[in-house]
């Protein structure tokens, strides 16, 4: 058992550290590392059964090499052929978090007595990538992007859906939290990676996007939005952000029967 032949790509200096790996194993005959990025490589056959690769990034799209996988998919992998992962998803829900609010955004209303608040702005402007509590979780989870892997384009690799989140307790909400799961469907079980913070953490942890406002929540009370994710025009692996939000509930910020409805715009670079 095993695949007749493997073709491992990569263009870091790692490509020399697996050659030495490979030959120190007895593998050289049926492993071939090609040093160099997966758009320029000749391979010596026309097609492969199966494509494996660790794409992923923040948020699924962050830093996300997906591009790189379409090319190859669509070159060289054969009719019915493996795609591992094959399938891919983005989740949203709603947390309480006011301690580092207070701590790492509030701060700066008041710095050793000098109002720095004009740096508050550039403090949220950019997600956090954390590992959330999930005693923290005070909404139900929706569902932002689900997508098939083996037909998506690179032209799709970005969203902009909406959402309605509904309230699990009386609580507050200071951000929204983003994870990503990815799916191993077409083997005889199927196997999910989830990075949500009810399940073990991994390194990818979570994406916190923090509102500018407190909404004060009662259990069954709804907040809708919309969450848009696209690549940057400066560079494709890091991410804009584009956070719709309304509520009309219990208070915003603190102010009992107030609403919101706002837009704004963080950046993953």
């Amino acid at each position: 058992a095993g695949a007749k032949h493997v073709y491992a790509v990569d263009n870091s200096d790692m490509a020399d550290t697996a050659r030495q790996i490979i030959k120190a194993n007895g593998f050289e005959d049926v492993i071939t590392v090609y040093k160099a990025q997966v758009e320029d490589i000749v391979l010596p056959v026309d097609t492969v059964d199966c494509i494996v690769s660790e794409w992923m990034g923040y948020c699924l799209l962050y830093e996300a090499m997906f591009d790189s996988i379409i090319f190859a998919r669509d070159k060289w992998l054969a009719p019915g052929g493996m795609l591992l992962p094959d399938k891919a998803g983005v989740y949203l829900t709603a947390i309480e978090d006011a301690k580092y609010k207070e701590e790492k955004i509030n701060f700066w209303d008041r710095v050793y007595g000098f109002n720095m608040s004009c740096v508050k702005g550039a403090a949220m402007f950019e997600p956090l990538v954390d590992t959330v509590d999930p005693n923290q979780i005070c909404t139900s989870t929706a569902t932002l992007w689900e997508v098939d892997l083996l037909t998506v384009t690179q032209a799709e690799m970005r969203f902009e859906n909406k959402f309605e989140l509904t309230a699990l307790r009386n609580d507050y909400i200071h951000a929204f939290v983003a994870w990503f799961e990815v799916g191993f469907t077409q083997g005889h079980k199927e196997i999910w990676l989830s990075t949500s913070p009810r399940e073990r953490s991994t390194h990818w942890r979570q994406t916190v996007v923090y509102l500018h406002d407190e909404l004060t929540v009662r259990q069954g009370e709804k907040v809708t939005g919309e969450l848009r994710v696209t690549p940057t025009k400066r560079n494709k692996r890091h991410l804009d952000f584009r956070l719709k939000y309304a509520f009309d509930g219990e208070a915003v910020n603190g102010q009992k029967g107030a609403t919101v409805n706002a837009t704004h715009f963080y950046s993953m670079r």
